[in-house]
């Protein structure tokens, strides 16, 4: 297994670790904001150096390629539906359900989309688009600036709503197109 493959390996096992630090979140116990703002950035990092790390030392591999999106989504979908359901999170700590519901939308729109080509072409090739690219850097935008407390969340949740819309968009087109 490749060091690129191990580090998305790593991003995934932050995901429960961010989940029970928001489960056990309390206004009296505010450092767990700051350890879960923590292990979301060191996720976040996790994906740039396994990225860095497939192209740099020529470890991609197929796995690779499934494995670092479904960390990816495990770790962003795992921080925004905690943030919206554990009831104990003061409205701060919180991200509207709606922009979770476009979220996971769009994700079940790519994966749908996936099994279709696949079933329908017996392959399919894993690309992501640069708005897709952007679409997941700003989704993680939203909940860096929720657990840091930025007074500007609300724009960046607009930002990354129309991002995400505009991808699953855009996948669509490009799914039809390579039905032909």
């Amino acid at each position: 297994m490749t060091l690129a493959n191990q580090v998305s390996i790593l991003r995934l096992l932050l995901v429960p670790m961010i989940v029970a630090s928001l489960v056990y979140y309390h206004p009296d116990r505010d450092g767990l904001r700051f350890l879960t703002l923590g292990l979301f950035l060191l996720g976040v990092l996790t994906d740039a150096i396994d990225g860095y790390l497939a192209r740099r030392w020529n470890q991609r591999t197929e796995l690779g390629t499934w494995l670092d999106p479904l960390a990816d989504k495990a770790l962003i979908l795992g921080t925004l539906i905690s943030c919206s359901v554990i009831q104990g999170l003061p409205e701060a700590l919180r991200i509207p359900a709606w922009f979770n519901l476009l979220v996971i939308s769009r994700d079940v729109i790519l994966v749908g989309g996936t099994m279709i080509l696949f079933t329908l072409k017996g392959h399919v090739k894993v690309r992501p688009s640069w708005i897709g690219k952007c679409t997941t850097v700003a989704q993680m935008a939203v909940i860096i600036s929720v657990l840091a407390g930025a007074g500007f969340r609300d724009q960046v949740i607009v930002l990354a709503a129309s991002l995400t819309a505009l991808s699953a968009i855009g996948y669509m087109r490009a799914g039809v197109k390579a039905l032909g």
